[in-house]
């Protein structure tokens, strides 16, 4: 099978010569196969396996997003993956890009807030102005 892996401004991962892929949906994991019929799963944040000759197995977490699976092609669309090689140290960095990504949005919600009190001043200031 090819597997690739669409992140939403780029190409995250192309494989070729995949051998499963494993998937984990609302309902539970499931397996694909090569010959397995075509498909279509909402994928929930979680971790998707896929195992290759030359690289084993391979563990990828992944945001929400979607998996479809057309004859060979199985194409996954997700907001954030990231791949690693065992569980614990994928479970570190998925924790440590977290943990950024609180510190962004903080910091994006205290921006939002001053722009907003900004705007709020900067209104009542001109109510009073105008005749």
């Amino acid at each position: 099978m090819q597997l690739e892996v669409l992140l939403p401004a780029r190409i995250f991962l192309q494989k070729a010569e995949v051998l499963r892929i494993v998937a984990e949906t609302a309902e539970g994991s499931f397996g694909l196969l090569p010959r397995r019929l075509d498909c279509v799963a909402a994928l929930p944040p979680g971790i998707l396996t896929f195992e290759t000759l030359a690289e084993g197995e391979v563990f990828m977490a992944v945001d929400q997003g979607v998996l479809v699976k057309t004859g060979d092609d199985v194409r996954v669309s997700v907001r954030r993956a990231m791949l690693g090689k065992d569980l614990a140290g994928l479970r570190k960095a998925v924790e440590q890009e977290f943990l950024a990504l609180d510190d962004e949005a903080r910091s994006m919600r205290e921006a939002l807030n001053k722009l907003e009190a900004g705007f709020v001043s900067g209104f009542a200031h001109l109510k009073k102005v105008a005749p």
